[in-house]
C-alpha cells in the first residue's frame, strides 16, 4: 500500500458528540418528504388527472395530439380507441391512452415594432 494512503487511513478522528436529539432527524426527514410531495408528486398528479378527464370526455371533432406527436381530428370514439383523421383522407386508430391532450395551435409571434426615435 502506498505510504500516503496508509497514513490517511490510519488516522483516527475524535468521536462525534452524541448530544443530538433524534427528533432533529425526524423533523428533517419529514421536511424532505413534504418538499418531495409539493414539488414533484402533487403537480404530476394534477396534470395526470387533467389529461385523464380530457381523454374520458373525448368526442367527435376534437383536435388532439398523440404522444408520438401526431396531430389530428377525432372522427370516432370507442371504448379503448379513437379514430383520428390526420389529413389527406388518412385515418389512424389510436389507443385512448396514447392521446396526450388537446391540440392548441400557437399563433406566430409578431416581431415588436421598433418606433423610430425623433
Amino acid at each position: 500500500m502506498h505510504p500516503v494512503l496508509h497514513a490517511f487511513l490510519s488516522q483516527t478522528g475524535e468521536a462525534a458528540p452524541s448530544g443530538g436529539s433524534p427528533l432533529n432527524g425526524i423533523v428533517l426527514f419529514a421536511g424532505m418528504i413534504a418538499i418531495f410531495y409539493f414539488v414533484l408528486w402533487r403537480p404530476q398528479a394534477k396534470e395526470r388527472k387533467k389529461t385523464q378527464e380530457f381523454i374520458t370526455a373525448l368526442k367527435k371533432g376534437d383536435e388532439v395530439i398523440t404522444q408520438g406527436g401526431i396531430v389530428g381530428t377525432v372522427t370516432l370514439v370507442d371504448d379503448r380507441t379513437v379514430m383520428i383523421d390526420v389529413g389527406g383522407g388518412t385515418k389512424m386508430r389510436v389507443l385512448k391512452s396514447y392521446v396526450a391532450g388537446p391540440w392548441k395551435q400557437v399563433e406566430p409571434q409578431q416581431p415588436a415594432k421598433a418606433e423610430a426615435k425623433k
